[in-house]
């Protein structure tokens, strides 16, 4: 994304009335008359009340300057801010997400603390939107965020992955931990029907865990947790033979 706002003004220019002002600074602060303080080629002799006003002029520019500087530091922060956040849900997209299970990787694998991913799909998500439209669909995507984040720690991140698809990184959570964690969190999407308008449905939700381990990336650790939550789909199905 473009920014516009700043000066068009070359950075040299602006340096070097900065360095005016510095040597008009100290000539300011010599002792006396007698103490014949040059830089950059001005002396006092040199330093008349126009050139002070023409300094005192720059002083003002160089500190409007440095507040713009400050807002578009802001203004980027926030741009980059919201290139990390799902467009529909208030959670972290699919790149942020897996940039943030990347960072735990790391600390966990250097200080031994255990992290697990949960990956979660939601079922039946198509005949809601065939039979209810795309702002039902919507609407239950939005009710599902919102449990899966009032549900976990500050510590943990919630991302969704794309379509009916969401993860949560579970901090300081082996695979037994993880295991009960997303049982609960799979409960408490499912406690309460969506509503929408005049009409509610049930939502269901499955789920596949996988333990962050070292010997796998981010994405393979996504994989494999995406395959853990097709496979007890499967098996909720009754598609695999016990």
């Amino acid at each position: 994304m473009k920014i516009t706002g700043a000066r068009t003004e070359p950075f040299s220019a602006i340096r070097k009335r900065a360095l005016v002002h510095a040597g008009a600074q100290a000539v300011a602060a010599s002792a006396g008359p007698s103490d014949k303080t040059a830089f950059l080629g001005l002396g006092e002799g040199d330093l008349t009340p126009s050139v002070q006003g023409a300094l005192t002029t720059l002083l003002t520019e160089i500190d409007d300057l440095r507040g713009e500087v400050s807002r578009l530091k802001a203004k980027l922060r926030e741009v980059e801010g919201l290139a990390d956040r799902d467009p529909l849900t208030p959670l972290l997209n699919r790149r942020a997400f897996v940039r943030e299970l990347a960072r735990i990787r790391t600390f966990s694998q250097r200080y031994g603390s255990p992290a697990s991913l949960v990956y979660f799909d939601l079922d039946g998500f198509k005949a809601v939107n065939d039979r209810y439209g795309h702002a039902a669909g919507d609407a239950c995507l939005c009710a599902v965020a919102e449990r899966l984040a009032a549900n976990v720690r500050d510590s943990d991140v919630v991302g969704r992955m794309g379509g009916d698809e969401f993860a949560v990184i579970l901090v300081q959570a082996d695979r037994p931990t993880a295991e009960a964690k997303a049982r609960s969190l799979a409960e408490a999407v499912e406690a309460t029907p969506i509503r929408f308008g005049e009409w509610t449905a049930p939502l269901h939700i499955s789920y596949g865990v996988r333990e962050i381990s070292p010997e796998l990336d981010a994405e393979a650790l996504v994989s494999e947790a995406d395959a853990a939550m097709f496979i007890r789909k499967r098996e909720a199905r009754g598609a695999i033979p016990r």
